[in-house]
């Protein structure tokens, strides 16, 4: 029996509702419209999403607005337009009401005020006459107005001669102040509002003014303005609350005015609602709590409507409870907070659940495959308001509960130690007052599965193979599929392929086959076995010996000018012990990294440290070790830190010492530079020493910078080829070092002697001169070559361009040049030395330029692959060089190489030798060289060489055609 495919998890499913009462989005905002405005509508906004899709209704004053009795009235989604406004239709408190399927909630109250303010009445007010030192107060009267606003008087505490505007009437003596003007005996203000409170004394001298909070402190964030008469307090909060006290002050008296400031707050929220579902015959209970100064009390609204208090309904401080819920209830209900500053409002959506029990599709059948001795899990989880009860049957009997078999709080059954008996078709039912339904569980119990992994513990080499086979003992009805592991992870078959394989050779059996085992491939590989009832597995150890690893991080302990004291920690023998150790530098120098020699030679594998020898001084090494033992050798450490051998005297001279060329009295040394790597310290440089040949004493020159590979010694007592022995040294910061050996030089034999003569210049062409010269070959100062100078007639001797030659040449083309000028020429030898003496200047002056007329009016006759050619003259200008005679090219179409033809006249006779399509072209030619070229004539060739008088064709060009003819008009002669 297969039971492939059973699903033995059992899982619950839950169903939401997408529908949801209205909420709001935005709600309307208090608006003062001006009465003189531009602008002829009022718009009060709302918006509320829901599902289904709200729709909207408007409250004045608490009374619905029949938007269809005024046509002023228009609703935009759910905002309402008021056109024409009017302060008396239209001034009020304003709500809206929005409502879909499951409720209505209702928005905060928003006032619509109307503003005006009307013009200062234009009556002269009468002079006011006082005495100096008197107080007066002059009023204002506002103009008409809406809201309400304040007409300030004028208050002066001390009237002085200066005020021009007010009549004066003898002298007032000085007198106690008088607070005249002050804030109220009790100011409110709203919580995080700003609070001005005024004191104004009448006195003379004028009253100062002075501030104190009774029993507290004045905040301070206050301000005093007005010369102390305005106490200013932002941002009040409730603690600034209190008795302030003002004092007016003169010398004359003192007095005072006491008055309460009283701190409200708006409600705020601290708890709102919630939505809520649930089950017909629950309880409900909602709080919500809000805070504020004075003390919010609370209202409940369902769907907008007060919410009255009934047999089921309960509502005391912000709490609401109903009993035993039902259909009835279900709706949108507010909470409404308010104090007599303001009012919030909450909304939450209660849902009554009924319905009856029901499952989800998936849970109405199952089967459940196990093995024995295991736990039974089945679960049942009806959908169903009230919460369904839950019975269980197996068979047509009910299941008796017992130590082994529990009906769980959730409804599900539990049955533990399975064994055969439990086999069998279990019943679920759920009921409740609306119906029931029920489900069905299969349940099988089967042999429990085994399994066996060899072999159990193995050691490879790497590189090797092995097999490892998984066997499994199952229940005969059951499939098995078997699952691989390495160190508790998945192997991945495919990344791995080139290491391991799968093979199912038998329905219980697997092999992991392991090709070319590697380090990594180490450890315990597991085996499971899978069957829709249970799941089994077990290990095996694989231990693979292979090359060591890298070992630790090296250590320089010592450094000297050509060792290095080195320390290493040990490297994993990787189940093979390490043999030896081998130890790599490598430095600038170096072709990549190279084995030194040590001290011992011979590292053995259980030593961690060694000396590097032979090192070069002053040389930057890195340092690495490499393990090996009887598998192979395995990787390197990591580098250790760069550093620097000790300086050291030089131990290696220069090589390749030489002579070279040079002036004359100058002796050239030249040698091969000592490389960095031996110059062993800082300060190198070379000792360079001399000495005529057969003297005895040396002369020696420094040479300080590391980079020199030539020293030049001039003494004009020195004659030309005077030999010299020489050798180069090395020195440094740390001594002298060796000497190379001893190479005889000869000194420089000086530059040219004599100029050269019979120099001649010969015009070519347009643009060619040739020059040439003799030498005298015994002169000294052998040439290694020559210098021509040349320069136009009208320019100085100091702009000559110059061409040189090597070796013995006695001529030489000038190209380039300018064709009819005049060029005058001088000849100088030269050589390592310098120059010699230039020759005598002569001149030469080049051919006037080619015609730049084609030849024209070209007429060609064709028998068989004979074509007569024939043109007019061309006539040069007067710049133009005359014409010579005339030359014709021609070549085979595709080919670059052109024949040519030159004649003096007119005309010419070309032979065709191939058959083909030719290209002839004709340019007069003169000693200036070859003028411009006439237009191409293409010319087709059948009969490749052979004459056929048959055949003739006629043709006349222009100079200015640009023509390509294909021939393939074959004419008779008679007819032409």
């Amino acid at each position: 029996m297969s039971l492939e495919g059973f699903e033995s998890i059992p899982f619950s499913v839950s169903i939401e509702s997408v529908d949801y009462g209205p909420v709001f989005v935005q709600e309307p905002d208090d608006i003062i419209f001006p009465t003189d405005s531009d602008e002829k509508k009022v718009a009060l906004n709302c918006e509320a999403r829901g599902n289904p899709v709200p729709n909207y209704r408007w409250l004045r004053n608490g009374t619905e607005i029949d938007l269809e009795s005024d046509y002023r009235y228009s609703l935009i989604e759910g905002n309402l337009i008021i056109s024409n406004p009017s302060e008396a239709k239209d001034a009020g408190h304003y709500q809206c009401l929005t409502t879909n399927s499951l409720g209505s909630i209702l928005s905060r109250e928003a006032i619509l005020q109307f503003a005006y303010l009307g013009n200062f009445s234009g009556r002269t007010r009468s002079a006011v006459s006082v005495r100096e030192g008197q107080g007066v107060v002059l009023m204002c009267s506002p103009p008409p107005h809406s809201p309400g606003t304040v007409g300030f008087p004028l208050w002066i505490a001390s009237v002085l001669f200066d005020y021009m505007l007010i009549c004066l009437n003898g002298v007032m003596g000085e007198y106690e102040p008088k607070i005249e003007v002050h804030f109220p005996f009790m100011v409110t203000a709203a919580k995080g509002m700003t609070v001005k409170m005024e004191c104004f004394a009448l006195g003379n001298p004028v009253p100062t003014i002075s501030w104190m909070k009774v029993n507290g402190y004045i905040p301070s964030k206050a301000r005093l303005r007005k010369s102390q008469g305005v106490l200013e307090i932002p941002n009040v909060q409730l603690d600034d609350a209190g008795i302030y006290e003002c004092r007016a002050e003169n010398s004359r008296g003192r007095n005072s005015f006491r008055g309460q400031l009283q701190v409200y707050n708006y409600p705020h929220w601290v708890e709102k609602l919630n939505d809520t579902h649930l089950d017909s015959g629950s309880p409900l209970r909602w709080e919500c709590k809000a805070t504020g100064k004075p003390r919010p009390t609370y209202r409940w609204l369902k769907n907008g409507v007060p919410l009255l208090a009934q047999n089921r309904v309960e509502m005391v401080n912000g709490v609401l409870m109903i009993h035993n819920v039902n259909q009835s209830d279900a709706g949108m209900y507010q909470c409404l907070a308010e104090n007599k500053y303001g009012s919030i409002y909450a909304s939450a959506e209660l849902k009554v659940l009924a319905s009856a029990p029901v499952f989800a599709p998936n849970q109405l059948k199952k089967t459940i495959v196990i093995t024995k001795g295991q736990e039974v899990l089945i679960e049942c989880k009806p959908q169903g308001s009230p919460k369904p009860r839950i019975s269980w049957k197996k068979g047509d009997k009910a299941v008796k509960e017992s130590k082994r078999i529990t009906i769980l709080p959730d409804g599900s059954l539990r049955i533990l130690n399975a064994t055969k008996l439990d086999e069998g078709k279990y019943i679920c039912q759920g009921e409740n007052v609306f119906g029931s339904a029920e489900i069905l569980a299969s349940v099988f119990v089967k042999e429990p599965t085994r399994i066996e992994l060899t072999p159990k513990r193995t050691e490879l080499t790497v590189g090797e193979s092995i097999v490892l086979n998984c066997k499994a003992i199952h229940d005969a009805s059951l499939d098995v599929s078997f699952y691989w592991t390495l160190k508790g992870q998945p192997i991945d078959f495919e990344k791995e392929r080139g290491h391991f394989e799968s093979i199912r050779a038998q329905a219980s059996s697997a092999d992991l086959m392991i090709r070319n085992i590697l380090l990594m491939h180490a450890g315990r590989y597991g085996c499971r076995v899978q069957t829709t009832a249970d799941s089994v597995s077990d290990e095996a150890d694989l231990l693979v010996r292979g090359p060591p690893g890298p070992p630790g991080i090296v250590i320089v302990e010592e450094i000297t000018e050509s060792t290095a004291t080195l320390s290493w920690s040990p490297a994993a023998d990787n189940h093979s012990p390490i043999s030896s150790y081998n130890l790599q530098a490598r430095s600038p120098f170096s072709l990549g990294w190279q084995t030194v020699k040590t001290v011992p030679e011979v590292i053995t594998g259980d030593m961690e440290s060694a000396m590097a020898v032979d090192l070069n001084p002053w040389v930057e090494y890195e340092f690495r070790v490499v393990a090996t033992n009887p598998i192979g050798t395995g990787d390197p450490s990591t580098p250790s830190r760069m550093i620097r051998t000790n300086e050291a005297v030089p131990k290696t001279a220069p090589a390749n010492v030489s002579g070279r060329s040079g002036r004359r009295h100058e002796l050239v040394i030249a040698w091969e530079p000592v490389s960095e790597e031996f110059q062993n310290g800082e300060g190198f440089g070379y000792i360079v020493a001399f000495r005529p040949n057969g003297t005895r004493g040396w002369k020696e020159k420094m040479v300080t910078s590391s980079d020199a590979s030539k020293f030049i010694y001039r003494d004009e007592s020195v004659p030309p080829l005077t030999p010299f022995e020489v050798k180069v040294g090395v020195y440094n910061n740390k001594g002298d070092g060796p000497f190379s050996n001893i190479v005889v030089i000869c000194s420089a034999e000086g530059e040219p002697s004599a100029a050269p003569t019979d120099v001649k210049a010969t015009s070519l062409s347009v643009s060619e001169i040739l020059v040439a010269w003799k030498h005298i070959k015994e002169s000294p100062g052998r040439p290694q070559g020559f210098e021509v100078g040349y320069w136009k007639d009208m320019e100085q001797e100091e702009a000559a361009e110059t061409v040189k030659t090597a070796g013995n040449e006695s001529s030489i083309i000038l190209t380039g040049l300018e064709g009819n000028t005049l060029y005058h020429l001088t000849v100088r030898a030269y050589n390592g030395a310098g120059y010699g003496p230039p020759s005598s200047e002569v001149r030469a002056a080049t051919k006037k330029s080619p015609p730049s007329q084609a030849p024209s009016n070209i007429m060609w006759e064709q028998q068989g692959s004979q074509v007569s050619l024939g043109w007019e003259p061309v006539r040069p200008l007067a710049n133009e060089s005359e014409v010579v005679g005339y030359k014709v090219f021609y070549r085979q179409e595709g080919h670059s190489n052109s024949q040519v033809i030159e004649t003096q006249k007119t005309q010419a006779v070309v032979l065709l030798p191939d058959v083909g399509v030719y290209i002839i072209e004709v340019r007069a030619f003169s000693e200036g060289g070859d003028g411009t070229a006439s237009s191409q004539i293409r010319v087709p060739s059948y009969s490749g060489g052979k004459i056929t008088s048959a055949q003739t064709s006629l043709h006349t060009f222009s100079s200015s055609s640009s023509v390509t003819l294909l021939l393939a008009l074959i004419v008779p002669s008679t007819s032409w």
